[in-house]
């Protein structure tokens, strides 16, 4: 109930926000919806948050809407905790995700413990937690078998003790106007609360005489793992982060580097996941794509020239493009990203156009029987209008791509900008 009256409050209060357009809340049960976060828990919410279109908030990001967001519901909400995260098409998964594995599962849980200590303090790093917490605590019970022999104590005997003093014990009955009632006896709460308590329980020995449960036992407070996770037969432990205000391969590189700083412990090993894994995996494959391209456009100009030679003058102008097209990224303020990439592979027959009309011409006049310095001169002189006017409109025409401002227009900026750079 109280969750549900914190849930109204903060309900009325992103209503008022201009920002928000609608919001639907889920209080206690797992939403199992699109892109849902499946709280599941009762003293746990989850809204889901509708903005207004990115024209009406002066064009602001949705993720710095986020930011603002949250600032504004910590400032206003004090005490609770908030995570944010987009949602999309498919469940949703946290971007970044980071499992560590290995033979010694306390020594995995510590350096666990201490990765997540540092995502936490990365700038962007938002909801950083771990698949596995602490569950119910518990109390262990550590025999000294010694002490018990010479206290004429037997292990079945403790064991049996402890169970009935715990559990219970629901052999005796009770027969009422033909009624049987099950009666289970035990020790009462207030005499079982912690360890100290546990101390202090009595046992028989052989002997008949009362032996306190301290006198041959230790008593300690433990809290076991939630859950056991393994990977390849090894203990693993998972530690995910929500990325806000920053994208999560860049958030991946502040670990990548803390990490090179302070290495893992020998036999604790790093597995990424998520975002991260598939970024790595999608720019493997777009990497050797665009090896290929090139290979193919030299083949082709190979077999066009006739010679092994001139394609290398054409080729040797994309190293030129490729340093323009990451300094208009720069200068745009855009991220390396798939789209990017695929503006670099058609960056390449771009490029390849321009030198090969100032190659083929040079190789006109030559035949003509212009020496070789000239006939470069005049090749320039008279293939950069063309080249100029190609060149030009496809500036221009990737312009609105680049300015564009609206709506998912994040990911076609970047690879405009790379043409336009390149």
């Amino acid at each position: 109930q109280e969750n549900n009256l914190r849930t109204r409050e903060l309900e009325a209060h992103l209503m008022q926000l201009p920002e928000v357009a609608n919001v639907f809340s889920n209080v206690g049960g797992p939403s199992t919806g699109i892109g849902s976060m499946g709280v599941g828990a009762e003293y746990r919410s989850e809204l889901t948050i509708d903005l207004v279109p990115k024209e009406a908030r002066n064009g602001q990001s949705t993720e710095a809407t986020m930011m603002a967001l949250r600032a504004d519901l910590l400032h206003h909400f004090p005490g609770v905790d908030i995570t944010m995260a987009t949602i999309g098409l498919v469940p949703r998964s946290a971007p970044v995700e980071i499992t560590l594995s290995g033979a010694d599962r306390d020594e995995v849980m510590r350096t666990a413990q201490v990765l997540k200590d540092t995502l936490a303090g990365i700038p962007g790093a938002n909801n950083v937690r771990l698949s596995i917490e602490s569950g119910a605590p518990e109390l262990q019970v550590h025999l000294d078998r010694d002490r018990m022999a010479r206290l004429g104590l037997s292990t079945a005997a403790v064991g049996a003790t402890l169970r009935n003093a715990l559990a219970g014990n629901d052999d005796a009955r009770l027969y009422e106007a033909g009624t049987e009632y099950p009666i289970r006896i035990r020790v009462d709460d207030i005499q079982r609360r912690d360890a100290q308590d546990m101390e202090r329980l009595l046992f028989t020995n052989a002997a008949g005489m009362p032996v306190r449960l301290a006198q041959f036992a230790s008593v300690e407070r433990y809290e076991p793992p939630a859950l056991v996770e393994r990977m390849d037969r090894m203990s693993a432990v998972t530690l995910t982060a929500d990325a806000l205000g920053r994208g999560s391969g860049s958030v991946a590189d502040d670990v990548v580097a803390y990490l090179g700083n302070n290495p893992l412990p020998t036999g604790v090993r790093l597995t990424w996941g998520s975002d991260v894994k598939r970024q790595n995996d999608s720019f493997g494959a777009l990497g050797g794509a665009l090896l290929i391209s090139f290979i193919l456009v030299y083949l082709v100009m190979v077999a066009l020239y006739d010679s092994f030679l001139y394609p290398f003058v054409v080729l040797f102008s994309i190293p030129v493009a490729v340093i323009g097209a990451f300094l208009a990224l720069n200068l745009s303020l855009s991220s390396l990203s798939l789209f990017t990439l695929l503006g670099l592979i058609m960056l390449l027959g771009l490029v390849a156009k321009n030198a090969i009309l100032i190659v083929d011409r040079t190789n006109q006049l030559k035949a003509e029987g212009m020496p070789y310095q000239n006939a470069l001169v005049e090749a320039g002189r008279t293939r950069l209008r063309p080249i100029l006017m190609t060149t030009i409109a496809m500036v221009f025409g990737m312009l609105p791509i680049a300015l564009a401002t609206g709506t998912g227009s994040e990911w076609k900026n970047g690879l405009a900008w790379v043409i336009i750079g390149g």
